[in-house]
């Protein structure tokens, strides 16, 4: 199977909430918004309205997490010191996988920080493959 665009009159929101940030999808636009869903027996899905993408498990070969972390310094020029100590994390997801032609393709999603670890294990499970965490903040966010 190849990741094929799928059109649906129902959209299910029964994954994770994400939004498309970039990778070697170019019918996907950079900045959807959407779900990503690790649930179906056999596809990874990115849905976004009506539109599906899928991926089936057995073509991933990297699933990867890693954080951003940034200090809230706006916050604290504007209104108080205070904010600084406050830290804005943002979660990505990689997955990358061979299509049929067996070329390499990527996915790179920002991921709900509540939706994250059921998404990871969830992967893990059907894929069979291990997460890649980028550094350790990245492995202690995705196991919590």
């Amino acid at each position: 199977m190849f990741l094929g665009l799928v059109l649906t009159l129902q959209a299910r929101d029964n994954g994770g909430h994400a939004e498309y940030v970039g990778g070697t999808i170019s019918r996907i636009p950079s900045g959807c918004h959407g779900s990503v869903q690790a649930v179906d027996g056999e596809y990874f899905v990115f849905t976004a309205g009506k539109a599906h993408w899928r991926v089936p498990y057995e073509q991933i070969n990297l699933l990867e997490y890693g954080q951003n972390v940034e200090r809230d310094f706006l916050g604290a020029l504007i209104l108080s010191p205070l904010f600084v100590l406050r830290k804005k994390h943002q979660h990505f997801l990689t997955v990358g996988y061979a299509d049929d032609e067996g070329k390499q393709q990527a996915m790179i999603f920002k991921v709900e920080a509540n939706d994250i670890r059921a998404t990871l294990v969830s992967l893990e499970a059907r894929t069979g493959r291990k997460v890649e965490y980028q550094d350790d903040n990245a492995r202690k966010g995705g196991k919590g």
